[in-house]
C-alpha cells in the first residue's frame, strides 16, 4: 500500500514538472516583439519625435524574445483596457532588444545601464529624449508569475505627461 501511494506521488510530481515545462514553453512560442537588427538608436529617435509631437513620453521597454516576463507584461497590459488605454494616451511604445545577437550596449550605457535590473526594464523617456526614470519590472510583480494591476497604473500614472505638467501643482 506504501509503495503504491509513492509510486502515485512520483508519477503525479513527474507529470506536474513534464505540464509545467509545457506551459512555460508554450508562453513563448508566439512572442516575438524584439528585433534584434533594429538600429534602437534611430528607433528611439523616432519615438521621441512623435512623442513630443503627440505630447506623450515614450516608454521603452528592454527585454527580449527569449524573456518570459517581458512576454507577460506584454499580455498583461495588452489584455487589460485600463492599462492599455493608459499606455495609449501617454506613450509612444519601443521594446528594446536585449540578446546574444545584440546586447545595445552602448546605447544602454548611455541610459546607466539599466540591464543592472534584469528584464524587462522600463526606462521613461520625454519628448525631449531625456531620460526621467529606470523602473525595475521586479517591483511591479505579483509573485505569481504576473503583476500587479495597481502597481503598474501606478508606474505608468506616476511618469505620464500630465503627472509631470507642472500646471498641476500651481496651487499646492
Amino acid at each position: 500500500m506504501a509503495k503504491t501511494i509513492t509510486m502515485k506521488k512520483f508519477v503525479f510530481c513527474a507529470m506536474f514538472v513534464i505540464a509545467s515545462q509545457a506551459v512555460f514553453s508554450q508562453d513563448l512560442s508566439k512572442f516575438n516583439l524584439y528585433n534584434p537588427t533594429d538600429n534602437a538608436e534611430q528607433k528611439i529617435k523616432d519615438a521621441v519625435k512623435l512623442a513630443k509631437q503627440q505630447n506623450k513620453h515614450v516608454l521603452i521597454q528592454i527585454g527580449g524574445n527569449w524573456c518570459i516576463w517581458c512576454a507577460r507584461f506584454h499580455e498583461f497590459i495588452s489584455n487589460d483596457k485600463s492599462i492599455d488605454s493608459l499606455v495609449k494616451a501617454s506613450y509612444v511604445v519601443y521594446h528594446m532588444n536585449w540578446s546574444k545577437e545584440n546586447r545595445n550596449a552602448a546605447l544602454l550605457a548611455r541610459y546607466a545601464f539599466p540591464q543592472r535590473f534584469g528584464f524587462p526594464v522600463f526606462l521613461i523617456l520625454d519628448g525631449n529624449g531625456k531620460l526621467l526614470h529606470t523602473q525595475n519590472s521586479a517591483y511591479l510583480e505579483d509573485g505569481n508569475k504576473s503583476y500587479k494591476k495597481e502597481e503598474v497604473m501606478g508606474f505608468l500614472s506616476d511618469w505620464s505627461p500630465a503627472a509631470l505638467d507642472p500646471g498641476q501643482y500651481k496651487d499646492q
